[in-house]
């Protein structure tokens, strides 16, 4: 077993999946003497005429909660599997792909960044077109500071080009798919952060997002999530989304929608201020009331996000509605 709670918990739901899950080890990181393997999980149809979507988590290695969130997720799609009907039906006309651990050797070391010391989500060869705040937006000065993008000219890292693979064949391959990637550590709320993290002009898929949140809203109307262009927060340089985002632009015909769930972790530190003197604390619900209560609140999110892409025809906009809803979300987002 290793000693990283969170690879022993994937490795026990590989277990519970056997038959029904596709398991990849896509590459190993090494930590000292340790070897950790980062998996991919696939469940459905393979088809690529078919949606998919993907479960990213465990970039960050501090921000343990995301990897948590989709591995409660994993499992229960795996315990329903054997009695509900209605989940083996939709598996039948949709891909669900997972990389639920991508950083383990920095979430082994309780970094932010991989083990050598490299920011994975500064680390695509994008650059920002704006002026980045200093050192968060990424940087090249030295790996011994956060944010740390990479060498200049250097390949991405090892993780990032593991991820940018199973993006390309599970997810870039099909008419329409999404991905959702989550992190925490920004805000007092939960957010769903959408493309650009590079720029501030609109990305072409501006009215999807907006028919998906107004879907949500419809769905779950109590919901506490803030949707908005990460832009809007900050701008970075070598955001992985936005690259992927703008390989997936290429094919004008397909439709990719790459989402960010920022969990507000400012809110914990706030119910219980002693967390600010521990990393773990200041990213993560230490209490487990409350960390029982952020694992139930985004199983709703993820599952929501899984039918909407099995059901995707059923909401994406076309034509008129599509020009008008592009219209409002300019407005909304774009202007002051």
């Amino acid at each position: 077993m290793s000693a990283l709670p969170e690879l022993n918990e994937l490795e026990r739901i590989i277990a519970l999946g056997r038959g029904q899950l596709e398991v990849d080890v896509l590459c190993e990181v090494a930590v000292k003497s340790r070897q950790f393997p980062v998996y991919k999980l696939a469940l459905g149809n393979p088809d690529t005429s078919l949606p998919a979507i993907g479960f990213f988590g465990g970039i960050h290695g501090l921000e343990r909660i995301g990897t948590q969130v989709l591995l409660t997720f994993l499992r229960g799609l795996l315990t329903r599997l054997s009695w509900d009907k209605s989940l083996q039906h939709m598996l039948q006309d949709v891909r669900l792909v997972f990389m639920p651990l991508i950083n383990p050797g920095g979430m082994w070391q309780a970094t932010r960044c991989n083990p050598s010391g490299v920011d994975l989500m500064r680390n695509a060869p994008v650059e920002a077109q704006d002026k980045v705040p200093f050192l968060l937006g990424g940087h090249r000065y030295s790996p011994r500071l956060p944010w740390y993008r990479g060498a200049a000219g250097a390949e991405m890292e090892a993780e990032n080009l593991a991820l940018c693979r199973t993006v390309q064949q599970e997810l870039l391959a099909r008419p329409f798919s999404m991905a959702i990637d989550c992190h925490s550590g920004f805000g007092l709320r939960d957010r769903v952060w959408f493309p650009h993290a590079h720029s501030v002009h609109p990305i072409d898929h501006l009215a999807d997002i907006l028919a998906l949140e107004e879907l949500f809203e419809q769905t779950h109307p109590n919901h506490s999530y803030l949707f908005e262009p990460q832009s809007l927060q900050y701008r970075t340089h070598g955001d992985i989304w936005d690259y992927l985002y703008l390989q997936a632009q290429q094919d004008s015909s397909k439709t990719f929608l790459p989402l960010t769930l920022e969990m507000g972790s400012w809110l914990w530190v706030k119910k219980n201020p002693r967390q600010l003197f521990s990393r773990h604390g200041m990213f993560n619900p230490v209490a487990q009331h409350r960390l029982s209560r952020v694992l139930r609140r985004h199983n709703s999110w993820l599952d929501f996000l899984m039918r909407a892409t099995c059901g995707h025809t059923q909401w994406l906009a076309q034509g008129p509605t599509r020009l008008r809803l592009q219209e409002r979300a300019v407005a909304r987002w774009y202007r002051p």
